[in-house]
């Protein structure tokens, strides 16, 4: 059975296409084969990403290893039953399609809650939730009080997945592995830094997370959607010597891989 995979987090702007691009072509590079979905069925800022990358390749005349992309099939609403809702069909219809034949399927979420995203979320074996090395973002998972380092309760994007553990320990799988992705962290030891650093290790314990290093700001990720490539890619389209950020980047997503602890997965990059 495919190892799911759900990248989650119900603000925008934390990475979370980025994440998902390079977790999913990583993974096909290491010999896996990946199946994905992106339920931000407006923007599929991943599936622009693999389409722009299949593009390329051709143009060039280029073979990576590249992840596929699924669209969610259409569901006949009159085969549904009364009180059944049609996105968890389109989702399950989709998952259940891509079991057989991938060793894992990637689910991109949209930053915004939808009920797409909601049974994504108790479908996977392991979260990944990027998050800005911000208060902004932290107030996502946790309330905080004006001193920095009380939390004062669970917030909306944490009582999600609390739902999400639940359905799954109901229908007997295995617990959620939750691993927050702290990206854009600043160089520096500044004490915004130091306090979101207490108040995540904290609240880690609380509500049960893992933690792992993501990516810092980088216009390297940018300048990769057009074409659809990852860091990994870099050497392979001729590019002869990376530079510093380039090189800091790969180490990034090396990390990140490893962290993620995945069935199966030796990291070989």
């Amino acid at each position: 059975m495919a190892h799911i995979i759900v990248v989650g987090n119900e603000k925008g702007g934390a990475g979370k296409s980025t994440v998902s691009m390079h977790v999913a072509t990583a993974l096909s590079r290491m010999g896996h084969k990946v199946g994905t979905l992106d339920l931000d069925l407006r923007q599929k800022t991943l599936g622009r990403y693999i389409e722009n990358r299949t593009k390329f390749l051709g143009e060039k005349g280029l073979t990576l290893p590249t992840p596929t992309y699924h669209e969610l099939p259409e569901i006949d609403p009159s085969t549904l039953k009364e009180g059944e809702n049609i996105f968890d069909h389109r989702l399950s219809v989709a998952v259940a399609g891509l079991e057989p034949d991938n060793d894992f399927i990637l689910i991109d979420c949209p930053g915004s809650h939808t009920r797409l995203s909601q049974v994504a979320h108790s479908l996977a074996d392991t979260l990944i939730t990027p998050l800005n090395d911000s208060f902004i973002d932290f107030d996502l998972l946790a309330h905080i009080a004006s001193d920095g380092e009380t939390i004062t309760g669970p917030a909306v994007y944490s009582q999600m997945v609390w739902s999400a553990r639940q359905l799954r320990a109901q229908a007997g799988f295995e617990p959620i592995d939750w691993v927050v992705v702290r990206n854009r962290i600043g160089a520096q030891n500044m004490v915004n830094k130091q306090k979101m650093e207490a108040a995540i290790t904290k609240l880690s314990k609380r509500i049960g997370f893992r933690t792992a290093p993501g990516f810092n700001e980088r216009v390297v990720f940018r300048e990769l959607f057009p074409r659809g490539l990852t860091l990994l890619d870099l050497r392979d389209i001729g590019v002869k010597g990376l530079n510093i950020s380039n090189i800091a980047a790969r180490q990034e997503l090396r990390e990140l891989i490893k962290s993620l602890n995945l069935p199966g997965v030796t990291v070989d990059f």
